[in-house]
């Protein structure tokens, strides 16, 4: 009988597993963020590998070297030299990771907090649903960069002290998010089955409830990613976030801008590759979005 019955539900998941791949095939937009996605990704995993110099060396002989495309530039350091002749594509790849893990880490610290809200508040309702519902409010009502910004003026910087700051500040949308995708799904059959089956509350969150809306979660998880790493580089650049001599992207435009108007590229090239992250996970974000929407589920 189990035999019997497994073979259409492995079917099933087969079938659906191609329409959710043609849906992502179809998605350019999604295609092309997700693989520069990926390109930053093993960027910065290669770092090591690729980085031509250590990105904390300084050479005072070569400061300010432009890039190669320039009369005065060389293959030496292909992308120039800061004010202190460090590497400027070294301080570019482990740039890469510093954003890439404040990303990954602020969601992970804000999408727990959030998620289990989230749920709570939309399966239990009542006043659990009030006070999370409370809470979101009062986080609203307080600017994220703001706070951030006398958090970190009192307590001192670090990476990790920006990322827990982040990760405290950023939970409200998963919390709303997952809230209304609980409230949607707790009401359906396969809930009251296995309600009445006896399970338990935790039993039900966890395995019924959770990986339902787990499509949402990642969409969130996305757009707040590319959120998290955009506010670093702002803490960054105002002296407040990552603090030298790590390659924040943010803190490289800050040094750079006394140089805007005598060595452009400084400023141009962390800038790009921030803007170019930030725009290849927004582009992912929202074509993931478009490829797991339910009214596309034909």
């Amino acid at each position: 009988m189990s035999d019997a019955t497994s073979l259409p539900l492995a079917a099933s998941d087969v079938t659906g597993g191609r329409r959710l791949l043609r849906r992502a095939l179809a998605q350019k937009s999604f295609l092309f963020g997700f693989g520069l996605l990926l390109l930053f990704v093993v960027l910065a995993l290669l770092a090591p590998l690729l980085a031509p110099h250590d990105p904390y060396l300084q050479n005072l002989t070569a400061r300010n070297v432009p890039p190669f495309w320039y009369e005065k530039g060389n293959w030496l350091h292909p992308l120039g030299t800061d004010p202190l002749g460090r590497d400027y594509l070294s301080r570019l790849l482990y740039g890469a990771r510093i954003s890439l893990i404040i990303g990954i880490s602020v969601v992970a610290i804000a999408g727990l907090i959030g998620t289990t809200m989230g749920l709570l508040a939309g399966y239990f309702g009542g006043r659990i649903d009030m006070a999370v519902t409370f809470m979101v409010t009062t986080r609203l009502a307080m600017p994220v960069i703001l706070v951030a910004l006398a958090v970190v003026a009192i307590i001192g910087s670090s990476l990790w002290i920006v990322i827990l700051v982040l990760g405290l500040l950023k939970w409200d949308r998963f919390a709303v998010v997952m809230r209304s995708a609980t409230q949607q799904v707790r009401s359906l059959d396969y809930i009251t089955a296995a309600q009445a089956s006896g399970a338990s509350t935790t039993r039900i969150i966890l395995r019924e409830v959770l990986p339902n809306i787990a499509p949402h979660l990642i969409v969130v998880a996305t757009l707040e990613a590319a959120s998290a790493i955009l506010l670093e580089a702002a803490l960054s650049f105002l002296g407040l976030g990552v603090q030298p001599p790590l390659p924040s992207w943010g803190l490289m435009v800050s040094e750079a801008k006394a140089y805007m108007f005598f060595s452009f590229w400084l400023i141009a090239l962390p800038g790009t590759a921030l803007a170019l992250l930030i725009f290849a996970i927004n582009l992912a974000g929202d074509g993931l979005r478009d490829v797991i929407s339910p009214e596309k589920r034909n």
